[in-house]
Order: structure tokens, then C-alpha cells, then sequence
């Protein structure tokens, strides 16, 4: 058994430094092991299962191109810092579509027809080296691929910011090259 401490009459320092120590080490311990075993996994769905899309008239969804462009989107977009993983589609699944989140998906579609908001005099935006037609609706903006030799659209929530249509641009430049605007 250790000696008293001869100043204080208590445990020795040592044996108050080793036990302070391994506490510490047990919490560190702990802590590390929650944050580890929290992690959602990657492929997992999200928690409302598979959503339910509407199917919307897409008469060039089945070209390769929209093939190539649905293929090529990640597994997970980031929205205001926060990740959206791709969602799993409810069969019926309508063709050339893909959604990301929960409860208020980012749905993205391809081979729409050309939407009747493009004409000569809209305003577009060049993101990430795509031209792109936002129209507004209640809660929601979806914002068209306009230059590209199919439509695309991206529906986003307002609350979505900017991460979503910043990376679908980043895959919309590199699949599908750019076309001349068609009215």
C-alpha cells in the first residue's frame, strides 16, 4: 500500500496525478468512441425512405446523355454546410431523375421539355460555366440547364442555398458539353 503523504497526511501526489489521468483518458475514450460510432453511414437511405416523385412530361430522358448525367451525380450534395444524401426512389421511379434530403428534397431531372420561361429577353445565370433559367414558385426555385442538348432542372428548397446548384453545374459542365441556346 502507498505511503501517506508526509505534508498533508492525504494519498500521495503520484497516485492523485495517476488517477486524474487515466479519468481523463477514460472520458477522452468515451467521447471518441460516441462521435465514431454516430457517424451516419454513406449509403444509407435517408430517413423517410424511398420518395415518391411525380412523374412530369421528360420526352428526351431516355437519351444518352441524361443517362450520362444522372450516372455521374454524387451520392451527397452540401446545403448551407449540411449533407444531403441521395434518396432512393419509390417505384414508379420516373426516368432520368434523382433526389437528395430530407424532408424537403433536391430533385434533379433531365430531358424536359424546354421550359416556356426561356425566351430571347429572360434573365439567366452562368453557373459554374452553365446557363441557367430560375423560376421562382412558392417555397421553391428550380433553376433550368439551358445551354446543353438536353433540359435539365433543379428544384431546391429556399432554404437550400447555394452548394447544390453550385456542384449539379460542376457535373452538368463535365457531361454534357454546351450547346447554343434554342427558343
Amino acid at each position: 500500500m502507498p505511503e501517506q503523504d508526509t505534508e498533508t497526511g492525504g494519498p500521495p501526489r503520484v497516485l492523485i496525478v495517476t488517477a486524474t489521468v487515466i479519468a481523463v483518458l477514460f472520458a477522452a475514450g468515451v467521447a471518441v468512441f460516441g462521435i465514431v460510432t454516430n457517424k451516419p453511414e454513406p449509403d444509407q437511405p435517408a430517413a423517410g425512405g424511398p420518395l415518391p416523385l411525380v412523374s412530369v412530361p421528360a420526352p428526351q430522358a431516355g437519351t444518352p446523355a441524361c443517362a450520362r448525367l444522372i450516372e455521374r451525380m454524387p451520392g451527397e450534395l452540401t446545403s448551407n454546410g449540411r449533407p444531403l444524401a441521395r434518396r432512393t426512389l419509390a417505384d414508379p421511379a420516373p426516368p432520368a431523375a434523382a433526389a437528395w434530403g430530407d424532408p424537403a428534397p433536391v430533385v434533379l431531372r433531365c430531358g424536359l421539355d424546354r421550359p416556356p420561361e426561356l425566351t430571347p429577353t429572360a434573365p439567366l445565370r452562368l453557373v459554374n460555366g452553365v446557363q441557367w433559367l430560375q423560376v421562382q414558385s412558392a417555397g421553391t426555385a428550380t433553376w433550368y440547364a439551358v445551354d446543353r442538348e438536353v433540359y435539365a432542372a433543379l428544384t431546391v428548397p429556399d432554404t437550400a442555398g447555394t452548394g447544390p446548384l453550385q456542384t449539379v453545374s460542376d457535373v452538368v459542365a463535365a457531361a454534357l458539353p454546351p450547346q447554343p441556346l434554342r427558343f
